[in-house]
């Protein structure tokens, strides 16, 4: 044997034992450190050798055989029939190759096909005998797999018995059990709850329930299966002439079978199918990873045979890889419209799932701590339709020694305020709320909303006009800008600019509370906003209360308290509220402060309700009137109710109040007793 192929040898034994290695951890453990595109790449190049040089084909090559040996912890099971795998395809040049041989073989112009999801899951078996529920294995190597029946009789969509009069003496059902996307998510957020690790994927998630040694365990995860064929069987009733038919009969015994299951004629169809389905794959309420196309008649399948590892009639073409190992060549940290610091990788460019992907998310420190990610660290990134690319796991086995530990930033990445982290969230917040650029567009919504300073007509395309054109850097710059500013601005006439500077001269004079509200505290919303005017009284005390004084107000607990501490402590905010002052921005101080002695309030206990139309204010101004004197205001009428306040049109809430006697009051009316 000459030099040349001594060097094929070696390097065939070798990607033979990285496969056989990724099969353990992908098949036995659970645990893949490898993308299925990366594992794809190796076997197809092992097939390659092995065509091209058929002598150096062995009886234990990967390319012969499916999956791995089961693990020890199970009893095995020896399937009658071999689960064998499917051979793949990527482009669409292969799945013309595989029609065109199929027709060939078949002596035929076309061939109508059964086609169907590839589902991302856990193959198995399920062997029934006499219409009962017996054994199930997992497909292992193709020929033992481990023996899962109590595991799989805790599945709810497998039945334990089939509903027929007269059963098959023998049944083995062969599909895929998977976990769906909402279960998924679900079992992750009980795992967070418990303190427990999550699961990095529906598939592993399916996986890892299945081969629980104790099925109470598996019990409390919500498994689904989806059956795609049969093995043996000894069956009166079976079809014997289309796949189809067979499905179709396997849902008559209660089996789930993939709605999206179909049958189409020809290579031009069976492109069709994938496109549809790669279109639904996002909405689809579980994980696949392709199509499988079968030839339909069963006689036609036979006539196809099998090779060594596949049949010759069924192939899997598969989506785009979702998954990619790359280089992590630093981490940024983002900031958002909230403030919240975001974590964002930058990647050596790979390209995954129909795109180049150069960033990934990381989510949040605790993310970092629980992957273990390093600067520097080769990793695997996953994408998903329209989903932000983020990082799977690391390759431990590839970390170098010149990695990088990576720590949150102490201060805003984008204005420099202090970011804290408080212990009800999982992420770090920037402080500097008012002036922060990265938060400027939401904050000042926020400041300009109804309920806050109420400026009508400054909405989402105004504010990002003015943003982005720096006319705008903080709330006080609302104040200071002239019509001109705002008339040249695209969709805005003199008139609007008008109406819009006329909106922001009223919205001066306000209430304590709502400018409290507008400011955008973390945490503080109008109730927690009324509660601080009516206690303090005064801005000036708000801004020297540390937390501890802030804990002592009914309902401000210790991480409201922290937020607003944490809000006041930054000099550059202090610094916007001194400009949204200077500008003319005011309140009747002291507001509320006879709530300090709640007994002194003159509706202290009162319950009111509005309905209809007021002559002269909102209802949302006699809500505050009527709450600054210490009353309640209700959105129902009940027996409890001590005055409804009617205006025009005022509907049901009118009727109810006479006929349960209840006080009612017009404006006028309400006015006299508020004064």
């Amino acid at each position: 044997m000459n030099e040349k192929i001594e060097k094929i040898k070696q390097h065939a034994q070798d990607l033979r034992a990285e496969i056989e290695l990724h099969n353990y951890r992908y098949y036995s453990l659970d645990n893949p450190t490898i993308a299925d595109a990366e594992y794809d790449k190796r076997l197809r190049e092992l097939q390659q050798i092995e065509q091209d040089y058929p002598q150096l084909i062995t009886a234990d090559s990967p390319t012969q055989r499916v999956g791995a040996a089961p693990l020890k912890a199970f009893s095995q099971i020896v399937h009658r029939i071999p689960m064998l795998s499917l051979s793949n395809a990527f482009e669409d040049a292969e799945v013309a190759a595989f029609d065109r041989r199929v027709c060939e073989g078949l002596s035929v112009d076309s061939v109508e096909y059964a086609v169907e999801p590839k589902f991302d899951g856990l193959a198995v078996s399920l062997c029934y005998e006499d219409g009962v529920f017996k054994t199930g294995a997992t497909r292992g190597d193709g020929y033992t797999g481990e023996d899962i029946t109590l595991n799989l009789r805790t599945i709810k969509s497998i039945p334990l018995s089939l509903p027929v009069e007269n059963p098959p003496s023998l049944l083995e059902v062969r599909g895929e059990v998977l976990m769906l996307k909402a279960d998924f998510l679900n079992l992750n957020q009980r795992q967070l709850a418990k303190g427990e690790k999550e699961f990095a994927n529906p598939r592993n998630a399916a996986a890892g329930s299945l081969r629980q040694l104790d099925p109470g365990i598996t019990a409390t995860r919500r498994l689904t299966f989806f059956a795609y064929g049969v093995g043996e069987y000894q069956d009166s009733h079976m079809p014997l002439d289309k796949h189809s038919h067979v499905m179709a009969y396997l849902t008559l015994l209660h089996f789930p079978v993939a709605k999206e299951c179909n049958v189409v004629r020809g290579f031009q169809e069976l492109l069709a199918y994938y496109q549809t389905i790669e279109m639904r794959r996002e909405s689809l309420p579980y994980d696949i990873d392709g199509v499988v196309y079968k030839v339909n008649s069963l006689k036609q399948q036979v006539q196809l045979g099998f090779v060594s590892r596949a049949p010759r009639f069924a192939l899997a073409h598969k989506f785009p890889a979702q998954e990619a190992v790359t280089q992590l060549l630093g981490i940024d940290v983002q900031v958002g419209r909230t403030g919240a610091l975001t974590p964002v990788a930058r990647l050596k460019p790979v390209f995954v799932g129909g795109v180049t992907v150069t960033n990934a998310t990381l989510h949040n420190a605790d993310e970092i701590k629980r992957k273990d990610v390093h600067i520097g660290d080769t990793v695997i990134v996953r994408r998903a339709g329209d989903v932000i690319p983020e990082i799977v796991s690391v390759v431990l086995e590839k970390r170098s020694a010149d990695t990088q530990i990576f720590t949150m930033p102490e201060h805003c990445p984008v204005c420099g305020a202090k970011a804290v982290q408080h212990a009800d969230e999982a992420v770090s917040r920037c402080t500097g709320g008012l002036f922060c650029a990265a938060q400027r567009k939401q904050a000042i919504l926020h400041f300009a909303s109804r309920r806050a300073m109420d400026i009508e007509g400054l909405g989402d395309k105004l504010v990002e006009q003015v943003v982005d054109q720096a006319i705008v850097r903080t709330p006080a710059d609302l104040y200071k800008l002239g019509l001109s500013a705002l008339a040249n601005l695209e969709r805005m006439a003199e008139k609007s600019a008008s109406n819009i500077l006329r909106a922001i001269e009223k919205s001066k004079h306000t209430t304590l509370s709502r400018f409290i509200y507008a400011l955008g505290i973390r945490n503080v919303g109008e109730a927690t906003a009324k509660e601080l005017a009516a206690h303090l009284g005064s801005l000036d005390r708000l801004i020297e209360a540390g937390s501890e004084r802030l804990q002592c107000i009914p309902d401000i607990g210790p991480v409201v308290a922290q937020s607003i501490a944490d809000f006041f402590a930054e000099a550059h905010n202090r610094e916007v509220i001194e400009q949204l002052r200077a500008c003319g921005v005011r309140w009747d101080e002291h507001e509320g402060i006879s709530t300090l002695v709640v007994g002194m309030q003159p509706l202290h206990g009162k319950t009111f309700v509005l309905t209809g139309a007021l002559p002269t204010m909102s209802r949302e101004e006699a809500k505050e009137k009527i709450e600054a004197l210490g009353g309640k205001v209700s959105n129902s009428v009940s027996k409890k109710t001590d005055y409804v306040v009617v205006g025009t049109d005022p509907g049901s809430k009118y009727d109810k109040a006479l006929s349960l006697g209840i006080s009612v009051l017009d404006e006028t009316g309400l006015l006299e007793l508020l004064k």
